[in-house]
């Protein structure tokens, strides 16, 4: 999941070294969106994650995603070529996160919320580690591109040593239209609500938060090293932050409920989205620590929809609307990310991230109606 935040991270230092216009910053995320969303739609059309072996599948998709992605080594970062790569890159990753879940989701007995957390808390591990690799690299954004390719093609390969679980459902016939499941029952509509809502703010969030951070840490008057402290404050929010979100969060959900979980996670991180620009510009620790419990927040709940998803779903057909879900979801994050920009220009970074709350309150009022609703009982053993 590297792979996913590798030019996004790099945006400063390309800032540095050549001229890239602000549309451009947003296009470097929201191509890979789009491409995720267009390998989404194919994938649940063609039903891959229940039909093709998920293995197989997994390994291709990150080998040409990892091989896209070191191939922008080898273009202007500004280019047409460049986009076109990210845009491949996000196909790809149609084929690694819902068949990444449905392959754990093999093995949940009564800790699927947990084993899909742990699963997201390695997405939400590889997203920030191009921060990371971005801060130890200095201004050289071709070694960030270069680390994380190579770490994505390695994780590919691992895949081929993970049995999949005993709680595989029988291949399902070919229907196109069994996609459309995900609109048919009110409870699995709430539960995508409830995503869309998280989605709304999360991704804006990780696509923008090293951009914010590098702007408030040069106001410092030490700021000369805000690069690099930057990248370190947005690892820790993003990898580290989301990792401990979402390990936490799953072994709460499994036994407090999916709808309690995320109705309070998504509390927290509305409440960290109005208040996160007041500090812009201030005490760089109080800001970074103010970014990690965001970053805790913000994805304590990401895994909960996904596990609600599978337990409200024909257990045939999990691939299948787990793909449709995430397509809906990351269509969604294309509107924000493409917000940002003209939210920090109309209102500064100070009130820029405000504008997400409207995701968290939407998504805590979806949740909240699931939560009444009949088949919240099959939710988490029934705790709902």
């Amino acid at each position: 999941m590297s792979l996913w935040f590798s030019a996004s991270a790099v945006v400063p230092s390309l800032r540095a070294a050549l001229v890239i216009s602000t549309a451009q910053e947003s296009l470097f995320t929201s191509s890979v969106q789009a491409g995720f969303v267009l390998g989404t739609l194919v994938s649940a059309s063609l039903m891959l994650a229940d039909r093709v072996e998920l293995r197989r599948l997994f390994l291709c998709s990150g080998l040409v995603a990892s091989a896209a992605n070191a191939s922008l080594l080898l273009v202007a970062p500004n280019s047409t070529s460049a986009l076109a790569l990210r845009f491949l890159t996000g196909m790809c990753m149609a084929g690694i996160y819902p068949v990444g879940m449905k392959m754990i989701a093999s093995w949940a007995e009564r800790d699927l919320g947990f084993l899909v957390a742990v699963l997201v808390g390695a997405l939400s591990l590889g997203s920030g580690l191009p921060h990371l690799f971005n801060a130890l690299g200095g201004l050289d954004w071709r070694i960030t591109l270069a680390s994380t390719s190579v770490v994505a093609a390695l994780a590919s390969l691992t895949v081929l040593v993970v049995p999949l679980g005993p709680r595989r459902a029988a291949t399902p016939p070919f229907d196109p239209g069994m996609a459309l499941e995900m609109f048919r029952r009110p409870a699995l509509r709430l539960a995508l609500g409830g995503y869309l809502g998280h989605n709304w703010e999360l991704y804006a969030m990780w696509a923008w938060l090293g951009v914010f951070l590098d702007a408030s840490f040069r106001i410092d008057p030490g700021g000369d090293r805000a690069a690099f402290w930057a990248g370190i404050a947005s690892f820790a929010a993003i990898g580290v932050g989301g990792l401990v979100g979402c390990v936490v969060g799953g072994k709460l959900a499994d036994r407090f409920g999916r709808t309690a979980i995320t109705i309070g996670a998504m509390s927290i991180s509305g409440v960290c989205a109005a208040m996160i620009g007041i500090l812009f510009g201030g005490h760089p620790g109080i800001l970074a620590c103010l970014c990690v419990v965001w970053g805790v927040a913000i994805v304590a709940d990401s895994a909960q929809f996904s596990a609600a998803i599978a337990e409200l779903s024909d257990p045939r057909l999990i691939g299948t609307m787990l793909t449709v879900q995430t397509c809906l979801g990351f269509l969604l994050t294309l509107v924000t990310i493409h917000l940002m920009p003209y939210a920090v220009t109309a209102l500064g970074w100070r009130w820029a991230f405000s504008f997400l709350v409207i995701g968290p309150v939407l998504g805590v009022w979806s949740m909240a109606r699931l939560r009444r609703h009949p088949e919240a009982l099959r939710l988490a053993q029934g705790r709902r």
